[in-house]
């Protein structure tokens, strides 16, 4: 009934692993994967396999850690819907009405989502057996970054899965699963890079302790999440379409947003008990005070929480103990404004159409460019006033640290990336659910679009300076990186001391790609604005 027999398993498999999708996305992963390693693979005429060649170990790792990190991207995008998706189409409560126990349900949930990576991760195997004739790794230590890779994933798919029984909307259930599982993902990449010089310690670590906390958490959560399905407070008179305020206030652990209090009423304002103004915009006004927190306000709740309490130590020791790591630090803001801001606008215009009342929007006297930036600002507005509670320790430190006193107009730029990466974020995220039908392919694409202009350039970048420093392509590999505010953050020159007698010589920096960024995202987002409007005019209504 687990197993061989779980039609709740076997219904999963056939519907995911029969799709287009299984088959493009199988093809594509394979493909970036043998390109990684080819244009990787040894430049060397001849190579004295007897001195155990370092180009050969960091070709290997860099293959592993490419792996890693795309199957832990890739776990909560096929686990984090498993229930909620339930919930959408309206057959959680059959589901739970029906024989099978909930650790069957959960279990076939987690197998069903994770089968599908698992064939892409074991489909690399004959990639990886052509690096070891090479040298610098033993095939035990393979072996044993295979079981920590699959170890990993399987934690990570656990993870998403629990997130998906607490929350009703898809997109609530992939932020919170992302929030979580990246500081675990980047914890693991760490630990690998600086373990890379000791092979027997590293081999013992992940063959040991790896296992054992995977182990815990996995059952830890399991149990959970099947004793959330076994007393479900969300089915039946409880499982309300809208959640009141109020009420989960009162009954919430830990923060409490209150609406009527600074600073919770700059992304969560009150409800209204007059009159809407004339000449106010009705879409704004629905989307900031019923539509994002119509299903209650837990998901934002866990947002603040985790992302502050990773944030202090972030804080510390990049801002006021080691001020010279500053931009490590605004880069964490970004990765939060990353996974945040597209939760509250993918579903903007895609929920209407899920509702069916998109048709009636239209019908109504309310221009296209008033519907777009209604809900354009509501979503941006959320997602800034988060993402700025995150820049205020730089503020801070301006005013404690001597050593910024010289940089305020380095801190500047900092605050002009930032913004400008929220408004990307959002316009990208309006973009896709103005093209899609549905609100999780629309925040799926987002993330992806997203992380390719992002995170891309950055990754080529380390690729090519370290594999091909001298190549002539480097410097346009380099260049490519103005799309990304990461490749802007570290271009911005930085003049801190580490102490007060000893002043290190100011950070290199690159203006013009600063300037590129600026032009490249101001230019990304009138054209998708344009865009948007020309299709609300031509393709959904009659020009007026």
């Amino acid at each position: 009934m687990y197993v061989l027999e779980n039609p709740v398993l076997q219904r999963e498999l056939l519907v995911n692993l029969r799709t287009v999708r299984a088959f493009f996305l199988l093809f594509f992963y394979q493909a970036l994967l043998a390109t990684l390693v080819y244009f990787a693979w040894p430049q060397d005429t001849r190579l004295d396999l007897t001195s155990n060649p370092a180009a050969a170990r960091n070709l290997v790792d860099l293959f592993f850690i490419g792996q890693y990190v795309l199957a832990s991207l890739m776990a909560p995008s096929f686990a984090g819907g498993a229930i909620t998706g339930e919930k959408e189409r309206k057959t959680y409560e059959l589901l739970l009405s029906s024989p099978l126990r909930p650790a069957a349900i959960v279990a076939g949930k987690l197998i069903a989502s994770l089968t599908h990576l698992a064939v892409l991760i074991f489909a690399s195997l004959p990639i990886v057996m052509l690096c070891l004739p090479l040298g610098g790794v033993s095939f035990y230590e393979v072996l044993a970054a295979y079981l920590g890779l699959i170890v990993s994933v399987i934690t990570f798919g656990m993870i998403s899965i629990a997130c998906s029984s607490y929350f009703h909307r898809t997109a609530a259930a992939l932020v919170v699963s992302y929030l979580l599982i990246l500081p675990l993902a980047l914890s693991g990449v760490l630990l690998w890079r600086w373990l890379s010089d000791v092979g027997a310690l590293r081999l013992l670590l992940t063959v040991t302790v790896l296992p054992s906390a995977g182990a815990a958490i996995c059952i830890f959560l399991f149990v959970n999440t099947c004793t959330r399905l076994l007393y479900p407070p969300d089915v039946g008179s409880e499982g309300r379409e809208v959640v009141d305020l109020e009420q989960e206030a009162c009954e919430a652990v830990g923060l409490v947003i209150q609406r009527d209090q600074f600073p919770d009423r700059l992304f969560a304002p009150a409800r209204r008990d007059f009159l809407l103004p004339d000449g106010a915009n009705p879409v704004y006004d629905k989307e900031m005070r019923n539509e994002i927190f119509s299903q209650g306000t837990l998901m934002l709740r866990v947002v603040i929480q985790v992302s502050m309490v990773l944030a202090i130590p972030l804080m510390a020791f990049c801002l006021f103990i080691w001020p010279q790591y500053a931009p490590w630090y605004l880069s964490y803001v970004l990765v939060f404004n990353m996974l945040v801001g597209p939760v509250f606008s993918a579903g903007t215009v895609t929920s209407e159409r899920e509702r069916q009342t998109l048709d009636l929007l239209l019908t109504t006297p309310i221009t296209p460019w008033q519907i777009l930036w209604g809900k354009l600002i509501a979503g941006l507005r959320v997602s800034s006033v988060l993402t700025m509670f995150l820049l205020w320790p730089v503020l801070l430190a301006c005013l404690m640290i001597d050593s910024y006193w010289t940089n305020i107009p380095a801190v500047g730029g900092y605050l002009c990336i930032v913004l400008l990466s929220c408004l990307t974020t959002a316009v990208i995220a309006l973009f896709c659910s103005v093209l899609f039908q549905k609100t999780s392919i629309s925040l799926m694409t987002s993330y992806l679009v997203i992380a390719v202009l992002f995170c891309a350039p950055v990754a080529a970048r380390f690729f090519a300076e370290g594999f091909f420093p001298d190549h002539e392509a480097t410097p346009y590999v380099i260049r490519a990186g103005l799309t990304s505010p990461f490749a802007a953050t570290f271009a911005i020159p930085l003049d801190v001391g580490i102490t007060a007698d000893a002043i290190q010589p100011t950070l290199a920096g690159d203006l013009p790609l600063v300037a590129g960024f600026g032009v490249f995202t101001a230019g990304l987002n009138l054209a998708l604005l344009s865009a948007m409007i020309w299709l609300f005019n031509v393709r959904w209504r009659v020009s007026q």
